[in-house]
């Protein structure tokens, strides 16, 4: 069996870069909860920080490098510490909440609410024009970097009506034939990303200023800095780029 250490949403790894380990160097007394993440991985939830012998995980950095497997218990284990980290108490009554048996939940001691690890679904979408897309650059993003869009789903809304909502208040652009591509977990700090292709229907491109400041049409031979391959974005931008045969 092997571990991975969560601090307060963090998770923490042995100094030298080794992330799990099958002995985590942290005291017994130190270990408020433990989760199953895997059948071969557990994250063990200290009530302290961990001090000589761990560092804290940068994620962004070790998703960058993960194969799928490793991406999908290094996502859940983040997921967990940050819920873990965020529901101590109950939403209805205050009480302390506690593991509860046989299954991934919490129960409030009081008034015996359940409560499950919250997942937050998000959609993101590439919205293409013949042979471009449409990109864009976000006022928290770096210079010169472009993404896809992307935007929470709202209460009673479903993921395409919100896709065609979204690309409108950010770009105010028209699209049609939404159609899904594929997920990702996403533990910034909770999300799912449901990934879409969407085609363009009318419309000038406007940013909103607010969370979009600047975007365009691209094509293969003029495109901007993309983010990460790990990521969804770049995985839709690139199954446009390069459709299968």
């Amino acid at each position: 069996m092997e571990y991975v250490l969560g601090h307060q949403g963090r998770l923490y790894v042995a100094e030298g870069g080794d992330l799990f380990s099958p002995q985590p160097r942290v005291a017994a007394g130190q270990i408020e909860e433990r989760y199953p993440v895997s059948p071969e991985l557990e994250l063990l939830l200290s009530k302290e920080e961990p001090g000589a012998g761990f560092e804290k995980l940068d994620l962004r950095a070790e998703l960058s490098m993960a194969e799928e497997s490793h991406f999908s218990r290094l996502a859940r284990a983040t997921q967990i510490a940050v819920w873990h980290d965020q529901h101590r108490f109950c939403g209805r009554c205050g009480a302390l909440s506690k593991r509860a048996d046989g299954e991934l939940a919490k129960r409030c001691t009081q008034c015996e609410l359940v409560v499950y690890p919250r997942i937050s679904p998000c959609i993101i979408v590439l919205v293409t024009k013949g042979d471009q897309c449409l990109l864009a650059h976000n006022t928290r993003f770096p210079d010169g970097r472009y993404s896809t869009l992307a935007g929470f789903i709202e209460a009673g809304e479903t993921a395409e009506a919100a896709v065609a909502r979204e690309i409108m208040e950010e770009v105010g652009v028209e699209v049609c034939n939404i159609r899904y591509a594929h997920s990702q977990a996403w533990p910034f700090p909770h999300s799912l990303m449901l990934g879409f292709y969407a085609d363009y229907a009318g419309g000038e491109i406007t940013p909103d200023g607010e969370e979009i400041d600047l975007a365009g049409w691209f094509t293969a031979d003029n495109l901007p800095q993309l983010p990460p391959s790990f990521t969804i974005s770049r995985q839709l931008i690139e199954g446009f780029l390069n459709p299968p045969a």
